[in-house]
């Protein structure tokens, strides 16, 4: 008999409600939750598509452990026992930091890893970390450390309040959103536009997001900065610098202005390829909007100047005095945020407390960058020993950093190396262990990270629609087994793991005359906590110690986890609201407008005035229907739109001789790989672009429907060498590559076969 239940869905950062229906112990259905506080119903096709990637038959569904070079089913007990026996005499004999954690995109999705890998990372006591981040990401975590101190504090957009947004390198009608969790962000920007507002977006190609736009620049690709410069230098030139209510929390705008005066619209035209008089009539627009919001994603994160680009989008929020006001963007106040404390200095932010071994790239958030991991394993230098060992937790790095080819040849060098993933995949195949998580039904869901990014304050959490199936363990419980079988406590209790939590975070509270229970009894407050399991529980103290939480007990109207259990379709904690100078944990205890390293930095801006690219560069694109690698497994999500195709304009394909459809070859600094020409308009001339996550073209794995039609992986068009300094993010867009028309195919009879279209081997113990 048919039943229903919720979920927030875990495939993208948009974190929407669906209403799943469940017959036989399976999930058969899903649409948007109508009653969700957030989403309000809204639901894309990767939600839509929720019990197919539930019911993918290609996961596996148990360990596996090598055994005479092959990887076979295993218990539990074994893999573990395994994974103590492979990682802890690397740690006893080499140290700490021959051990390599690699966290991907995924585990930003899940409860299990949000709370477990910093106590793997810590238990462990390694600096090589690695992380899909410094292929994304990392250039606006800097950015926002240098600024405001803290590199979590990241402002987003107000999207339902601002009269004027300006998008660049972002597609959210495609991706749903980055680094800004907004349900229905196509529908939030079209209310945009019906209320009057104007929507301006910055890409070289027409993205969907472009066309709904009142104004498309198409910039040259990696010359975000240098645009978004030239705009900061429009404002202070014409006077237009308005720091409104932030004035007292801001220092350094003389200096900004002194730094900036080269980078005039007629100095940065020619490199930008976007006119003087279109560059004064973007800042001129922007400050005289009622609110404004600046908004960069992943397209100008991921190019050499990442970080000044995303520096340089908090700089226009704060000279229009858009930054931290109704309209603008503002810092959002997640659930379970730590206990607020008094607005002073803090410690600030730095950079490069530690490097990697190899090619001394700095560190970053704690971070070594993903492009160095193959170097970091495969290559001896005084400086130390080449990594041993890996845990790879939802992480795909042979399709998500630069030169696969040679990281799938290291990663078979390793002593051991263990993966927390639920499909055999391009990376995973190399693990002596393989551990699985179940299907997404099968697990609770709260979002700690994108409720930081979100742009309305509220909390949700829902408990697993269908209880885990026979043989299934918890994906907390694997990554609180790993953390035990990682750290030399093979053995304990798993529940162990959240009870240490518990006791030392509650030990820090009562300690801490800012919190809610501070001089109370530790041991009492842990005895008030409630929920199913450890995660719950620590779920609950988080709840009880966060900004709108009881205190345990202090305020009867508080957040508890048994007050959110009874909202299941979450509580609205309201809009966005001006919180400086709180979140600044910066040692002057105000913005600092422009911080050393970026000041050392853009000399380096400077130069690229006068830098043209001489052929072809490349960009990226999303798709609507994937997230990165780890979508193409499923039927319902490839096809139409979803294809790895090199996209052209129509007069350069003419130029070449490339026919739509036609093969062709493209050669990057990394290696070359060809793909099927779709000669298309929407992008400028002079650029190409592929999709990332694709190329799953390897031996060895099981990713039956991937195999089919396995694309290629972009990434192998990249050596690794190119990186933004400050944070290390691999440049992926505006990379120079050479296009070649390819040899025509031949007639196809019978079966498929030739390069990319081999079927994967089959494994002992997987078949059938």
């Amino acid at each position: 008999m048919s039943r229903t239940a919720l979920r927030i869905c875990p495939l993208c950062e948009a974190t929407c409600g669906l209403t799943l229906t469940l017959d036989e112990g399976r999930v058969t259905g899903a649409r948007g939750d109508r009653d969700d506080v957030f989403s309000k119903g809204f639901i894309c096709p990767k939600g839509a598509a929720f019990p197919a990637v539930d019911a993918d038959p290609d996961r596996l569904s148990g360990p596996l452990v090598r055994v005479d070079g092959e990887l076979r089913e295993a218990s539990w007990e074994e893999a573990f026992d395994a994974v103590a026996a492979g990682l802890r005499p690397v740690v006893e004999r080499h140290g700490p930091h021959a051990v390599g954690v690699v966290l991907g995109n995924p585990n930003v999705h899940t409860m299990a890893g949000a709370l477990y890998p910093p106590l793997l990372i810590a238990g462990l006591g390694t600096r090589s970390l690695f992380t899909a981040s410094t292929v994304d990401q990392m250039p606006k975590h800097v950015s926002s450390g240098l600024l405001f101190g803290d590199a979590n504090a990241i402002p987003v957009p107000d999207l339902d309040r601002t009269d004027h947004l300006l998008l660049i390198g972002a597609n959210p009608l495609e991706s749903n959103g980055s680094l800004c969790t907004a349900p229905d962000f196509p529908g939030r920007l079209r209310a945009l536009k019906a209320r009057g507002g104007t929507l301006t977006v910055v890409d070289p190609r027409r993205t969907r997001t472009a066309r709904l736009a009142d104004r498309h620049v198409a910039v040259r690709p990696g010359t975000d900065a240098l645009l978004l410069a030239a705009m900061a230098s429009v404002l202070v030139e014409e006077h237009l610098v308005d720091l409104g209510d932030c004035a007292p929390h801001v220092q350094g705008v003389a200096e900004l202005a002194d730094a900036l005066k080269d980078f005039t619209p007629e100095a940065v035209a020619p490199a930008c390829d976007v006119d003087a008089d279109t560059i004064r009539a973007l800042a001129r627009e922007l400050a005289a909007a009622p609110t404004a919001a600046v908004y960069g994603r992943i397209g100008s994160c991921t190019v050499p100047h990442g970080t000044l680009a995303s520096w340089l989008v908090d700089v226009l929020n704060i000279l229009t005095g858009n930054l931290d006001r109704p309209g603008g963007a503002l810092f959002p106040r997640a659930a379970t945020d730590r206990t607020p404390r008094p607005a002073g200095p803090g410690r600030g932010f730095a950079l490069g407390r530690w490097h990697s071994r190899v090619s001394r790239h700095p560190e970053a958030k704690g971070e070594l960058p993903l492009s160095a991991l193959a170097e970091e394993i495969d290559t001896a230098t005084d400086a130390g020993e080449p990594l041993r060992a890996l845990i790879a937790v939802a992480a795909n790095p042979v399709l998500s950093a630069p030169d696969g080819d040679r990281l799938d040849k290291a990663l078979g060098s390793l002593d051991f190396m263990v993966s927390v993933d639920p499909y055999l995949n391009e990376t995973s195949r190399h693990a002596h262990v393989v551990l699985p998580p179940p299907p997404p039904a099968q697990s609770p869901h709260h979002d700690f990270a994108f409720n930081t990014l979100a742009v309305r304050n509220q909390v949700r959490y829902t408990r697993p629609a269908l209880p885990p199936e026979p043989g299934r363990m918890p994906e907390t419980e694997i990554l609180a087994r790993l953390v035990l079988a990682a750290t030399g406590r093979h053995g304990t209790d798993p529940e162990a793991v959240d009870r240490l939590v518990v006791h030392q975070t509650l030990d820090r509270a009562v300690n801490d005359p800012h919190s809610p229970v501070h001089g109370r009894d530790p041991e009492e407050l842990a005895g008030m906590l409630t929920g199913h399991d450890g995660p719950e529980r620590r779920l609950d103290m988080m709840l009880r110690l966060g900004p709108y939480g009881d205190g345990f007990g202090a305020d009867p109207e508080g957040l508890t986890l048994d007050r959110l259990l009874a909202h299941p379709h979450g509580i609205d904690l309201g809009p966005l609201s001006p919180r400086l100078p709180q979140p600044l944990k910066t040692r002057s205890g105000r913005v600092e407008l422009l911080p050393e390293p970026i000041a050392a930095d853009l000399p380096r801006l400077r130069a690229a005035l006068d830098e043209r690219p001489d052929g072809f560069v490349l960009v990226g694109r999303r798709h609507l229907r994937s997230n990165n690698s780890w979508m193409h497994n499923v039927p319902a999500l490839t096809g139409g739109t979803n294809r790895c195709t090199l996209q052209i304009h129509p007069d350069d394909a003419e130029r070449l001789g490339v026919r739509d459809g036609q093969p062709v070859r493209v050669r990057g600094a990394g290696g070359e790989v060809t793909a099927p020409a779709e000669v298309t308009d929407g992008l400028r001339r002079g650029v190409v672009s592929l999709p990332h996550g694709w190329g799953h073209d390897r031996p060895g794995t099981r990713l039956r429907h991937a195999a089919a039609d396995p694309g290629v992986n972009v990434n192998q068009l990249l050596d690794g060498s190119l990186l933004d300094p400050l944070s290390g993010n691999a440049v992926l867009n505006g990379v120079p590559v050479v296009i070649e028309p390819g040899a025509e195919p031949e007639p196809e009879h019978g079966a498929v076969s030739g390069a990319g279209r081999d079927v994967p081997a089959r494994l002992p113990g997987l078949d059938g």
